[in-house]
């Protein structure tokens, strides 16, 4: 018994048509990601490795009621410590949500610096860089930066780098891993970095206007301008 190739042909359209569905489902998971580790590839440093830049951005993350960091908050706090002694930024921009609801992130954030030897007039408080891409986007618009060391975890810096590159920002990421050995959660945040990566295209290619408030010369003044 033989098989009318006729009846075939329908069953065959429709697995190609599952194929190429599938496959542009998975370039569109994939190519944000790889684009990002294309854009960073030699951008992600240790703090030994980094240049001096003026500015040096510190991204939120989260903190405790109490006002004290998370240990993946301060160990971002601590490298851009690092950072300001070793001369490597005049200036530390801690951005994050400053929100009663968030504690008060960049307020804890700059006092946790000052705590650690860095001069209060020497931090400028980015209250409402609610995300990567409104952080990138508010150092440009608000802040006037087109150049900035960028301070996070590993994993996030393909992003940060990124991001702050398609918005105008010439970025250098330095790089936390000391917490991927105690926490349990670190390849949780980086995986999720494949979905985060899809809406910072999103937001790249839509050219979204975060919230544009902030003082332009805080920084400038900083540098003692």
């Amino acid at each position: 018994m033989t098989t009318n190739p006729r009846r075939r042909r329908p069953v065959l359209r429709t697995l190609s048509t599952l194929l190429v569905l599938a496959g542009l489902g998975a370039a569109s998971v994939a190519g944000p990601t790889l684009w990002t580790r294309f854009v960073a590839r030699d951008r992600n440093l240790t703090a030994e490795q980094a240049p001096a830049r003026d500015v040096a951005i510190i991204f939120g993350a989260e903190m405790y009621p109490s006002g004290r960091p998370s240990p993946y908050l301060k160990a971002r706090l601590d490298l851009g410590a690092e950072l300001y002694d070793a001369g490597k930024a005049q200036v530390l921009i801690v951005s994050g949500d400053n929100a009663a609801e968030h504690h008060h992130e960049t307020a804890n954030m700059k006092r946790y610096l000052v705590s650690r030897g860095v001069p209060a007039e020497r931090v400028v408080e980015d209250e409402h860089g609610l995300d990567t891409y409104d952080t990138c986007v508010r150092a440009r618009e608000v802040f006037g930066i087109t150049e900035a060391l960028l301070v996070s975890q590993r994993y996030h810096l393909h992003r940060a780098v990124a991001t702050c590159e398609a918005v105008g920002v010439d970025a250098v990421g330095v790089g936390d891993v000391s917490v991927k050995a105690t926490s349990k959660r670190w390849d949780e945040f980086a995986t999720r970095e494949v979905g985060a990566n899809l809406k910072m295209v999103w937001d790249v290619t839509t050219r979204r206007t975060p919230n544009l408030e902030g003082d332009p010369d805080a920084v400038r003044r900083a540098l003692g301008g």
